[in-house]
């Protein structure tokens, strides 16, 4: 049986659909190997410092095939913001979901943080770093930072407002409040051991912590005084 010159056409398309697919596919993982080496870069000269040609020397890649992934250097920082703000959900906000609303969770996700952050003592915070770079610089990129950090400040809002709800805080708890002491030790965490290079900042940090769940901590979540032997 003859086949018509359409039915020939129509039946060819699948093989070209999974060709563009193939391409599409392959243009994802190369953008995302390219998002990788800026962040890499980043966390070390700054997302000031990232540059089409910087990167494609990196990547052994022409500037005009790291161009075609972003259009601009501004879209390579936004793509480099949105790739540190995964990376911390997966390391630091997602793992404290399988842990109880309440206290367990409110210290999970300090742990969790604090345990980024003990890394990025030698790597470097984009949230930081960005923070001091894009202050006075308007635009897209500070938009895409603040948009990040204040995600993750309102993620731990909601887990002091629910530790308070369940009881493990006091009622008149000011959950910005806690959430402001929290953040702030984090950047002192940064400042004395990144910068000052101070001998036991993850301890006093981790003690600084211990002492704003004491100073809101509800009597009635605390542990009952061991009873005196007769």
């Amino acid at each position: 049986m003859s086949v018509s010159p359409l039915s020939a056409k129509t039946a060819r398309l699948p093989v070209s659909g999974a060709g563009a697919s193939k391409n599409a596919q392959k243009g994802q993982q190369t953008k995302a190997a390219i998002v990788d080496a800026a962040l890499g870069l980043a966390t070390h000269i700054g997302l000031q410092g990232l540059s089409i040609g910087a990167l494609a020397e990196v990547m052994h890649m022409s500037k005009s095939g790291v161009f075609a992934h972003f259009g601009s250097r501004e879209e390579l920082q936004i793509s480099v913001v949105r790739e540190y703000h995964a990376r911390f959900e997966e390391e630091v906000f997602f793992p404290t979901l399988q842990r109880p609303r309440g206290l367990p969770r409110l210290q999970a996700m300090f742990q969790h943080w604090m345990h980024r952050t003990s890394v990025e003592i030698d790597s470097g915070c984009i949230y930081i770093s960005g923070a001091v770079e894009f202050d006075d610089r308007p635009g897209p990129v500070r938009d895409a930072l603040a948009d990040s950090v204040q995600l993750w400040l309102a993620a731990m809002d909601r887990a002091v407002v629910q530790a308070r709800n369940a009881g493990h805080l006091r009622p008149d708890t000011d959950e910005h409040q806690v959430v402001f002491e929290i953040h702030a030790l984090i950047l002192a965490l940064h400042y004395e051991a990144r910068f000052l290079k101070t001998p036991g900042s993850i301890t006093r940090a981790n003690t600084a912590f211990a002492s704003i769940l004491a100073r809101y901590g509800s009597l009635a979540a605390a542990p009952a005084p061991a009873a005196k032997k007769s």
